[in-house]
């Protein structure tokens, strides 16, 4: 359980996907991060763009200050990527299909168990994502039952009001001084 929290803490969403980047991937199988971008680029068939894609500048320096909130993490990334270099290659981000592609590609044991391990917290977040969607559904539908409460609310506010207003004038008109005629008893 420990391991799949540790994945799941490495994976970002960029571009909209739900991502691990290569050199997260390398970490995690225990190998240099060039030797699995070399891997993957033996085999770039099987990872379209909807599988991976390299990371712009710009992507990069926004995810870079998401990291950094994880000590940890910034200085892999300082090591792996420094900055001080210009021509550094940017990341690659694999997406949940191209993390399963590189099962195919990485053949080693600890590959392969970290494999199922990914794909298990891939389907946690997604569990967790489900549930969320069904909590704001809920929350809507309440927002929606409390607008339609206030309306009736208000609408029982004014009839007491005028209730007590109509009250209010027949006091006035029980108390009024009498006028004409008066017999004393």
């Amino acid at each position: 359980m420990q391991i799949i929290k540790s994945i799941e803490s490495r994976i970002y969403t960029i571009r909209g996907e739900r991502v691990m980047l290569d050199f997260d991937l390398a970490s995690l199988y225990e190998v240099e991060t060039r030797v699995l971008n070399q891997a993957v680029k033996r085999n770039i068939k099987r990872f379209p763009e909807d599988f991976m894609f390299q990371l712009t500048k710009q992507e990069f320096e926004n995810l870079k200050f998401q990291i950094d909130n994880n000590q940890s993490m910034s200085s892999q990334i300082v090591m792996t990527y420094s900055t001080k270099r210009p021509n550094i290659a940017l990341p690659y981000a694999f997406t949940e299909q191209g993390v399963a592609m590189l099962s195919g590609v990485l053949k080693s044991d600890k590959a392969i168990n970290m494999n199922i391990a990914i794909m298990r917290a891939f389907v946690d977040i997604r569990k967790i994502l489900l549930k969320q969607s069904n909590i704001n559904d809920q929350l809507t539908e309440i927002k929606e039952r409390i607008g339609e409460h206030d309306v009736q609310l208000n609408e029982l506010y004014d009839a007491m009001e005028n209730l007590i207003d109509e009250k209010i004038a027949q006091l006035k008109w029980k108390d009024r001084e009498r006028i004409g005629f008066k017999i004393k008893e």
